[in-house]
């Protein structure tokens, strides 16, 4: 398979490659929604923990805090989330429209893993999802 391609044994460029395929993958899954990939995560981990803070969602995603703050507020102008404020910190809560849209957003992605469970075998993209969480976890606390 590396002489297919010279750069195929760099994890840089396989990754980026993975990436830009997932994205394209998670982009169709999600469209019947409205929402890009990673509104639709931020939305439902505010579903899953209403009053959730901003940085756990930072956290949870993987996502930097201004990152984050740009998602709550296309959300927020879509009334699907709302921020208040309690005390010293910011809670994020979805409205009442944002639960509405919570079986659409399980039903997209598990549509998302089964469209790439088929390509590549369930046990297959178990196995490489753990690996490549383990992989960003520890090269991001370098």
């Amino acid at each position: 398979m590396k002489d297919a391609n010279p750069y195929c044994g760099c994890l840089y460029f396989s990754s980026n490659a993975l990436a830009r395929t997932l994205t394209k993958l998670g982009e169709d899954a999600f469209s019947s929604t409205g929402l890009s990939p990673s509104h639709a995560f931020l939305l439902m981990a505010a579903l899953r923990t209403p009053g959730i803070q901003p940085m756990v969602l930072s956290n949870q995603l993987l996502l930097t805090p201004s990152t984050i703050t740009r998602l709550i507020e296309k959300l927020e102008a879509r009334g699907l989330v709302m921020r208040k404020t309690e005390g010293k910190s910011t809670k994020v809560y979805p409205t009442s429209d944002g639960k509405k849209m919570e079986k659409s957003l399980k039903d997209c992605w598990s549509g998302l893993y089964r469209k790439y469970s088929e390509v590549l075998g369930e046990k297959n993209s178990k196995a490489l999802t753990d690996e490549i969480y383990k992989a960003t976890v520890t090269l991001d606390g370098m």
